[in-house]
């Protein structure tokens, strides 16, 4: 399966396309699409959602993984990054993807079996897990790709299983 990872942003929109067979993964693409801090918000919301669609049509990719969103603190900074979210969204639905949404603590278990691993110890093992030289920058681009592998452990598994028939993970 080929899986579309995001860690969405409005700045930064991580992503890493990795094709998932039988536990072991192979990493295709992954990068960031950046958008300048002075150009307009809707602007940006343009350039994500153009370049979003550009990596679907190259990669195609049957399933998309993304972070789903917790903020406490700055709400403008969440609904900025919601409105982000949304133009991701509208492109995996134009383009027939299953989408799936996983919490940070899900891929930080799925990604190294704890659940309150630091951050350094996710990425370590996303490296380790695709066999690159280093993690992946920026950091958006190597979390992207530790959400894809964990789409890809939960799948097929009993949790993945329940998960859709909850409403869990979105079709």
């Amino acid at each position: 399966m080929r899986i579309l990872g995001i860690d969405p942003g409005y700045a930064t929109v991580g992503y890493g396309v990795l094709d998932a067979a039988g536990g072991r993964f192979r990493p295709v693409t992954f990068g960031a699409v950046t958008t300048p801090a002075g150009m307009p918000f809707p602007q940006r919301l343009q350039a994500i959602y153009t370049d979003l669609r550009a990596i679907l049509q190259e990669h195609r990719p049957q399933a998309l993984s993304i972070e789903k969103l917790f903020f406490n603190t700055n709400t403008t900074t969440a609904i900025d990054v919601a409105q982000a979210r949304g133009v991701i969204l509208l492109a995996a639905q134009e383009a027939g993807l299953t989408v799936a949404e996983y919490t940070p603590l899900q891929v930080k278990q799925s990604v190294t079996g704890y659940g309150r691993a630091e951050k350094f110890q996710v990425m370590e093992m996303t490296r380790q897990l695709l066999g690159l030289r280093e993690v992946p920058k920026p950091d958006d681009t190597a979390d992207a790709l530790a959400l894809a592998i964990c789409h890809a452990n939960t799948q097929g598994s009993v949790l993945g299983k329940l998960q859709l028939q909850t409403g869990g993970i979105k079709r």
